[in-house]
């Protein structure tokens, strides 16, 4: 079953990692921030190792993103950040694993503080999820 973990964030500046610029994380202790950053590496390689952790990619500050719409039977575009909203993507990844709950135990591991992060099954062409 394929799932992609979308990282929502709202720091300011823009960065990656994100927690690195959020207010909630930089108000952890260091040797917490530590810990949870070596845990998250940690996960990253046991995922990759098994085949779990397909890709992912951080993403560029949304202003400099460019958004395209439908108006009057032709796209226009228009400059980002694309939503009226505090948070924006800050990146995704792909996982493929073997049950929703494996996925569900996954992605409670990439919530950090500050931080929504949210989980979506990827779909097939026609609609259908991919399992």
């Amino acid at each position: 079953m394929k799932y992609v973990i979308l990282i929502h964030s709202n720091p300011q500046p823009w960065g990656h990692p994100t927690g690195d610029y959020l207010a909630e994380h930089q108000a952890l202790p260091q040797a917490q921030r530590e810990r949870m950053n070596a845990d998250f590496e940690s996960l990253l390689g046991q995922m990759q190792e098994s085949g779990e952790l397909l890709g992912g990619e951080a993403l560029g500050d949304p202003a400099a993103s460019k958004l395209y719409r439908w108006q009057a039977g032709e796209p226009t575009s228009s400059d980002g950040p694309y939503a009226e909203s505090k948070e924006h993507l800050a990146g995704f990844f792909m996982i493929d694993v073997d049950s929703p709950s494996r996925a569900e135990e996954i992605v409670a591991r990439f919530a950090g503080p500050g931080e929504t992060v949210e989980l979506r099954p990827v779909m097939w062409p026609g609609g259908d999820s991919s399992e």
